[in-house]
C-alpha cells in the first residue's frame, strides 16, 4: 500500500483537498469539499452538477471527449484501495497525497521534513526546504476528518475529533523552553502523547546517534519541562549497533531519572531513509542482542514502567519477552515474508517493514502453533480471535 501515486492532471494549477465521494452530494456546501472519485462511467452520473465539486480523482485514462471541467487527476496507479470518505491532495503535478483514510484505524499526519537532529537511523531524513504550507493542509483535512503550528493543529484536533487520540513524534529538543511545553499543555487536548526518543545514558553517544552536540541535556530538559507541565510523554530507543550494548544500563537511567514517563518503546530498525547508507554502522542481527533487551524490558517491567517491544518478529525473541511485542507497524507499510506462511504465532506477530525485503534477522523461521494457557494469554494480550478466526483473517 502506498499513500501517494502519480497520475494525469488537468485543470490543477493549486493544490487541492476534499474528501472522496463515489456517488453524488446533495448539499452545495458539501459539494465544495468532495472530490468526485471513480471510473469515467461512474463520474457521468455526476452530471453538470460537477462543475460545483472541488475536484475529480478519476481511476481511468484520460479520455479528451470527457475531460471534466474541474481540478482532475487521471489514472493514478496503486491507488485501488481508496474509498468514499478518505481524504486526498490533488497537486499540479498530478500527484496524489492520501492524507487521511477512513477505514483505518491509525492515520499518520507528517507535520514537517525538517528537524534539527540528524540521526543515522532516521526513517525520514530532514530536508532544508521550507515545507510551512503543511500547517495550511493539516488544518484543513482536519475540517474533512470524519467527528500556525502545533498548537494550532492541536487545539483544532481537539476541537473537531474529541475521541481520536493524537500521539505526536518529537525530538523533543524545543521543549528546553519551558513557555511552550506550557502553552502546549494549556490546549487541554484529551488524549495527548509526546513521542520523545533517548538513545544512550551517555550524553555524547545520544549526540553522536543524532548528529546534534547539546541534544542529550536538551532532550532531558524537554523531559522535565513537559513532565511539569503535565503533558504525557512516551520515551523511544531504535535500537541498533551503536544503542545495544548499553541498553540494560539505559533502561537504570530511565527508571531513575525519569520515572513519570508513561511508556516506553523498545524499537527495531527501519530499513528506510538513511539507515540503508549508514548500515555498517548500524546493523546487528536482533536476535544478537537478546540478552541486552532482555535485561532492560523485564527491568523497567519490574520497576513498575510499561514497557513494549516495537518492530520485531516473535521468531526473534526469548520467549520471555513476547508478551512484550507490540503489533506496531503502520499497515500501509506492514508485511510478511514467505517464511511467515507457516507460522504458528503469526497472528499475534507484528512482522515487518515493507524495507524489510532489503535486510532483516538471518534468525527468521516458523514458530509451533501455541496451545492450552499459552494461547488464551496471547490471545487476551493481544486482542486476537480464536486461532480459527485468526487463520481466516489472515488467510
Amino acid at each position: 500500500m502506498r499513500l501517494w501515486s502519480m497520475g494525469r492532471s488537468q485543470h490543477v494549477h493549486t493544490r487541492v483537498i476534499g474528501r472522496l465521494a463515489s456517488q453524488p452530494v446533495l448539499h452545495s456546501e458539501e459539494q465544495r469539499n468532495t472530490i468526485a472519485y471513480g471510473s469515467n462511467a461512474q463520474l457521468a452520473a455526476f452530471g453538470s452538477d460537477l462543475k460545483a465539486y472541488a475536484g475529480v480523482l478519476c481511476t481511468d485514462q484520460l479520455h479528451l471527449e470527457r475531460r471534466f471541467p474541474v481540478p482532475s487527476v487521471y489514472a493514478p496507479p496503486h491507488l485501488e484501495y481508496l474509498d468514499s470518505g478518505d481524504v486526498v491532495m490533488l497537486n499540479p503535478s498530478g500527484m496524489v497525497n492520501v492524507l487521511y483514510r477512513h477505514s483505518s484505524p491509525v492515520n499518520t499526519i507528517l507535520m514537517t521534513e525538517r528537524c534539527n537532529s540528524f540521526c543515522l537511523m532516521c526513517s525520514q531524513p530532514p530536508k532544508l526546504e521550507d515545507d510551512s504550507y503543511r500547517v495550511g493542509v493539516i488544518l484543513r483535512l482536519l475540517d474533512l476528518v470524519d467527528p500556525g503550528a502545533l498548537e494550532l493543529i492541536l487545539s483544532k484536533a481537539d476541537r473537531l475529533l474529541p475521541r481520536t487520540a493524537i500521539h505526536v513524534l518529537t525530538n523533543g529538543r524545543r521543549f528546553k523552553d519551558a513557555s511552550f511545553a506550557n502553552r502546549v499543555a494549556g490546549i487541554h487536548h484529551h488524549d495527548l502523547m509526546l513521542g520523545i526518543p533517548l538513545y544512550s545514558d551517555i550524553d555524547t553517544r545520544h549526540d553522536y546517534v543524532v548528529q546534534a552536540q547539546g541534544a542529550f541535556e536538551e532532550t532531558l530538559q524537554g523531559f522535565y519541562n513537559l513532565a511539569r507541565a503535565g503533558v504525557r510523554v512516551e520515551l523511544r530507543v531504535v535500537i541498533h549497533k551503536q544503542t545495544y550494548e548499553r541498553l540494560p544500563r539505559l533502561a537504570d537511567f530511565i527508571a531513575r531519572n525519569l520515572p513519570f514517563v508513561e511508556h516506553v518503546a523498545l524499537m527495531g530498525l527501519e530499513m528506510f531513509g538513511f539507515t540503508p547508507r549508514n548500515l555498517p554502522d548500524l546493523w546487528i542481527d536482533p536476535a544478537d542482542y537478546q540478552s541486552q533487551l532482555e535485561d532492560a524490558t523485564l527491568y523497567l517491567a519490574m520497576r513498575g514502567m510499561t514497557v513494549s517491544i516495537y518492530n520485531h518478529q516473535l521468531c526473534t525473541l526469548p520467549r520471555t519477552l513476547w508478551p512484550f511485542a507490540r503489533k506496531s507497524i503502520s499497515d500501509w507499510k506492514n508485511v510478511y515474508l514467505d517464511e511467515c506462511t507457516a507460522c504458528g504465532v503469526r497472528s499475534f506477530c507484528g512482522g515487518f517493514f515493507q524495507s524489510a525485503t532489503k535486510k532483516h534477522s538471518a534468525h527468521i523461521a516458523p514458530q509451533a502453533t501455541l496451545a492450552g494457557g499459552d494461547l488464551r494469554f496471547m490471545q487476551e494480550l493481544h486482542g486476537a480471535p480464536s486461532a480459527e478466526g485468526a487463520a481466516t483473517r489472515d488467510a
